[in-house]
């Protein structure tokens, strides 16, 4: 039989929600792209739930130990004395999000000999050693697509809040202030400006249509490019490199999977080429901006803002610069885990689950390496190599900083 680790994120301070703010999510079908819906045999959930965190357990537990396996669920991952190093060595299959990711390293997969299958539940599985992966002949899947929009729409509500100053404005009323000149100091239209994304995939795409009823000029880089028609209904002009994208744009997007080729992308060199008092949104992986560059195109005004919810590593310290740098709109990593997205990346894993158990195929489309070869989103978006260098740093979230609270 066998063992399961499934790293999740803590549950709310205030404990696990007996009640909800709705009463459940809209049903869904397919996605844009015609693509169905997860499609598992049975769910043990209720859509809306809280599924992420560890006593959601992604609706894991019957369905797990009623084929007679062992469930284990935990958000101790980072150290060599947490909970994930230690059931590693029995681990046959590792589920982890993106939000909490469970750094499966080279070190770490050389030291779990029964891995198989690593299942990132959501999208984005840069936080596997692909490279180990592949040399090691595993299977890592992701359930793609399952919350694009999700993101996507986080995306246009963080452009909107930059460029409109929303957040200083929030916070004079929260000071019970109505300092409107302080509000508006730095608040722009967003029509007429010239938005960019790095990468018109699913979410890239998904961020140019909810952008075009703005009135805004749309640009993209891809190395895949767009067909026509999409290109000609949308307004969009293509660029066939990021530098030569970035220097015409107001806002860009980043919406890029990391991987070797995109990690450190936007560093000194590349921000110098923006425009001055340009908006950089970043909800891809925090490793693809240079950490410090970015809070230096801060301070300097080269950047007017900043706003994602992806760092690196993930928790980030509590002394990350990303945490106290001017002009920011940063949050911890939710754009892909709302509540309507888990239930969809919840029934997707219980989908791969059943497929692994019974030994049918998994989707095509959920596959980034199969038996140690990229595969199906995998080959499409990923190259091969690693980007986990310096994950380790993800420990340091559980140390007291100078000068922070115990709590």
């Amino acid at each position: 039989m066998a063992k399961v680790v499934c790293v999740l994120y803590d549950d709310p301070v205030e404990g696990y929600p007996r009640s909800y703010a709705r009463d459940g999510v809209p049903n869904l079908e397919r996605y844009p792209d015609g693509q169905t819906l997860p499609t598992p045999q049975a769910i043990d959930f209720t859509p809306g739930e809280l599924l992420g965190s560890v006593s959601g357990e992604l609706g894991l537990r019957k369905f797990v130990e009623g084929l007679g396996h062992t469930l284990v669920v935990t958000s101790d991952k980072d150290g060599a004395d947490s909970v994930l190093e230690r059931e590693l060595p029995d681990a046959e299959i590792v589920i982890s999000q993106p939000f909490w990711p469970a750094y499966l390293t080279a070190a770490r997969i050389a030291k779990a000999p029964k891995l198989k299958l690593a299942i990132t539940a959501g999208i984005g599985s840069d936080h596997v050693d692909l490279q180990a992966a592949m040399d090691r002949g595993l299977t890592v899947v992701e359930i793609t697509y399952s919350n694009s929009i999700s993101v996507s729409e986080h995306v246009v509500m963080m452009i909107l809040s930059l460029v409109r100053n929303y957040i200083p404005s929030y916070q004079w009323v929260v000071k019970k202030g109505w300092n409107i000149a302080d509000c508006v100091a730095r608040s722009y239209d967003l029509e007429g400006m010239a938005v960019g994304t790095v990468a018109a995939g699913r979410i890239g795409l998904a961020v140019l249509k909810r952008l075009k009823p703005f009135d805004v000029h749309l640009h993209y880089t891809d190395r895949h490019r767009l067909p026509e028609a999409v290109e000609q209904e949308l307004g969009l002009t293509y660029h066939p490199t990021v530098e030569s994208m970035v220097c015409v744009c107001d806002v860009v997007t980043i919406n890029c999977p990391l991987h070797p080729e995109t990690e450190h992308m936007f560093d000194d060199t590349l921000i110098a080429k923006m425009k001055r008092g340009a908006y950089l949104v970043n909800t891809a992986r925090g490793k693809i901006c240079d950490r410090d560059a970015i809070a230096r195109a801060l301070e300097s005004g080269q950047l007017a803002g900043y706003a994602g919810d992806v760092w690196f590593p993930q928790p980030a310290p509590q002394d990350h610069p990303w945490r106290t740098m001017p002009h920011h709109g940063m949050t911890p990593h939710t754009s892909g885990t709302s509540l309507s997205a888990q239930a969809r990346y919840a029934a997707g894993v219980r989908e791969v689950l059943e497929c692994w158990f019974e030994g049918r195929p998994i989707r095509e489309n959920y596959l980034i390496v199969d038996n140690g070869t990229l595969a199906g989103a995998g080959a499409h978006s990923y190259s091969a190599g690693n980007a986990t260098g310096g994950a380790d740093e993800a420990v340091r979230f559980k140390m007291r900083t100078p000068g922070s609270d115990s709590n």
